[in-house]
């Protein structure tokens, strides 16, 4: 049912354009007003095109974030209960309000001690992505290929890495796997760029933002959805927080086994959930997008890892069978490489921050859990000229270089755009 709905999504955007696309997408599918808490919907394009006349692909290089998690830091799964059986305790909830109350329990309880852990459901993310890899591909998988998997230090991304990993030796024994989790590694698998970040909200960023914020968050039909005196929620609680939290539990209960017996969008009216992803929305673009309003560098974070990428092509398709190269880490990475190789166009600039949605930037559709960037390298008996394909959450994407073969490209082509692109940078 599912995969059905975003079909229908696709096509209407084939038809209708970006018009407040995303409101759509929400009638049919509530659950992609998540954000980077939408659980990883899978590939949506069928078939892959096929491969120019000889070619075959030999060399994968892959970068994707961890499977479904659970929430990080306890605050948000302790404090809303917190508030709820305070207002209980003083007569305060409505019946909704109680049986709110009582979701929020099991949801706390059930997360206690897994901060930000991997769910069931991000394993089984990563298994079906790694059988796909193999399965669109086995040209490189087969026999003895190497497989080099590396994932930042965070037990989620390991774990994810780890489930990737046995799926691919179940269905290919033979393959040769190497995998490390290392501070050694860092610098371009999380880089902390302390000094391009505290760019990330200037006054001219702060000030648009904050506005948006004021016009798109009203909390107080919830409010009286949860509590029996307008007196209270105004005066003796921040009702914004809570809204925003309620939120972001209703985001994430689908990545959790609670998903086929609970749920809190109910909570919300159709608009109160566009507003909320567009607040979400705007502030992934400020932070990670090429967003205007704070110079449109904040993509570049991500330099050493799209140079890291570009250095170990270059090494490995000089081999005779160069394999496969899996790295795991963060929607933080994912979202502003995407940006920065602006992949399907998500490097624009946009300084209005109402038109985001009707420009086609939409965060759901660039990192949903276990999104993924893959290279594809394709080679011809006979011939030195590289071919590239990339897989955006495992779907063709647009390069914003010149083909006569899309959607594939020319590695010569494509690496040197992204040099000169990287080389330009300054902070």
């Amino acid at each position: 049912m599912k995969r059905n709905a975003f079909i229908v999504i696709l096509l209407s955007l084939a038809i209708t354009g970006f018009s407040q696309q995303a409101r759509k997408d929400f009638k049919v599918d509530r659950s992609l007003s998540a954000s980077n808490y939408l659980a990883y919907p899978g590939p949506l394009q069928k078939k892959l095109t096929p491969a120019p006349s000889g070619y075959a692909p030999f060399y994968l290089s892959h970068y994707g974030r961890h499977g479904s998690r659970w929430l990080i830091g306890d605050r948000d799964y302790n404090r809303p209960v917190a508030w709820l059986e305070k207002a209980d305790s003083l007569g305060k909830l409505t019946p909704k309000g109680k049986e709110v109350l009582t979701k929020l329990r099991k949801l706390r309880d059930a997360a206690m001690g897994r901060d930000g852990e991997l769910t069931q459901r991000g394993a089984l993310q990563h298994k079906q992505i790694a059988e796909r890899m193999l399965k669109n591909f086995p040209q490189i998988f087969a026999g003895k290929t190497n497989v080099d998997a590396k994932s930042t230090v965070v037990i989620r991304c390991i774990l994810s890495m780890e489930n990737a990993l046995q799926q691919m030796v179940r269905i290919n024994p033979e393959l040769n796997i190497t995998h490390d989790a290392s501070y050694h590694d860092m610098y371009y698998m999380n880089y902390d760029d302390s000094l391009l970040f505290k760019k990330r909200m200037p006054t001219s960023a702060m000030v648009p933002y904050t506005e948006f914020c004021k016009n798109h968050e009203h909390p107080e039909r919830v409010m009286r959805l949860l509590f029996n005196d307008d007196e209270y929620w105004k005066n003796h609680l921040n009702a914004n927080k809570l809204y925003e939290v309620l939120f972001k539990q209703a985001s994430n209960v689908q990545s959790t086994e609670f998903r086929n017996s609970m749920s809190l969008y109910d909570l919300f009216t159709d608009d109160e959930i566009y507003d909320l992803w567009q607040i979400n929305n705007a502030w992934w673009y400020i932070n990670y997008g090429a967003c205007p309003l704070n110079g449109g560098k904040q993509p570049y974070s991500q330099r050493n890892l799209l140079r890291k990428i570009i250095s170990d092509a270059d090494s490995c398709i000089a081999l005779p069978h160069p394999g496969v190269t899996l790295r795991y880490g963060h929607d933080t990475m994912v979202m502003p490489l995407t940006c920065l190789m602006d992949l399907d166009g998500m490097g624009m600039q946009v300084s209005d921050l109402e038109q985001l949605d009707d420009k086609g930037w939409e965060n759901y559709r660039i990192f949903p859990m276990a999104c993924n960037i893959q290279l594809v390298f394709y080679h011809k008996k006979g011939s030195k000229d590289i071919l590239v394909k990339v897989l955006r959450n495992e779907n063709e994407a647009t390069l914003p270089v010149k083909t006569d073969i899309a959607p594939y490209y020319h590695w010569k082509d494509v690496r040197q755009y992204y040099l000169n692109k990287l080389n330009k940078f300054t902070e």
